[in-house]
């Protein structure tokens, strides 16, 4: 009666251990691709819970998100220098190519394929160019076009690479100098053109100052007539005779000369 008893909960427990072996669950960002006697299905699964027989089948799991492959290396540029710097490659594999990828290259595809195109792709590219341009606007320039090349032959392999990106670039000392020397230099000029273009707007203001008081000076001058100046002393000899102090006017008839007599003398 025992055995009886027990029997049933060894048939349920291994039944339950062989569905359990049977059954996989692929997340969601990945991609399922059954290999059945060794040989890769055509079918990719997404995420969702798979079931396969495990004696003669089982599912490999790969990434289908965007991942970041960071490298370090030495590039090399036009002029023969060896510049350090950190890359990051962006890339994510293509569902329906999967099955293909894994017949063709397998699980360690970064190390088979990615890199070493990465790899040659720099160094065709960089070495058209100077190490001061991995420093300024072409250097997203140099990002694009190590892509591009790259995907040339990734592609084809169900590899999408979708960025490349230089994220530090270390030049050599003497050339990071150079380059600060450079643009301090650059910088300086930019200031002294900017001090000479003052001292010229200055130069023209007071040369215009001057030219508009001469022209006040010639109005005036031309304005001054014999009845003028006589109608100017008529009108001060006129203000004079109106103020209650005492004085003493002398007078050539034509422009009055005071004398205060309490005072300091002429006014």
């Amino acid at each position: 009666m025992k055995i009886n008893s027990v029997f049933p909960a060894i048939v349920a427990v291994l039944g339950l251990v062989i569905l359990s072996s049977s059954c996989t669950v692929v997340r969601q960002g990945e991609f399922g691709v059954k290999r059945r006697f060794g040989r890769f299905s055509d079918d990719v699964y997404t995420s969702g819970l798979r079931p396969f027989n495990p004696f003669t089948s089982t599912i490999i799991k790969i990434s289908g998100q965007t991942e970041n492959l960071e490298v370090a290396l030495n590039i090399p540029s036009q002029e023969g220098l060896t510049i350090q710097s950190e890359v990051s490659i962006l890339y994510r594999v293509v569902k329906k190519d999967a099955p293909d990828l894994l017949r063709t290259v397998g699980l360690d595809y970064e190390e088979t394929i990615i890199l070493p195109v990465f790899r040659s792709a720099v160094a065709d590219i960089t070495s058209k160019y100077y190490a001061k341009d991995m420093h300024s606007g072409n250097r997203a320039v140099i990002e694009v076009a190590i892509r591009d090349l790259m995907a040339k032959t990734l592609t084809d392999k169900g590899i999408l690479i979708e960025n490349v990106l230089l994220k530090s670039i270390a030049l050599p000392k003497n050339l990071t100098k150079a380059i600060e020397d450079k643009l301090e230099a650059e910088q300086q000029a930019q200031r002294m053109e900017f001090i000479l273009q003052q001292e010229k707007q200055e130069a023209e203001r007071k040369r215009i100052q001057a030219t508009g008081e001469r022209d006040a000076n010639k109005i005036i001058s031309e304005g001054l007539s014999e009845q003028v100046l006589q109608f100017k002393a008529l009108d001060a000899w006129l203000k004079l005779s109106m103020s209650p102090n005492s004085k003493v006017i002398i007078t050539n008839g034509t422009v009055p000369m005071v004398m205060d007599p309490g005072g300091s003398g002429i006014k």
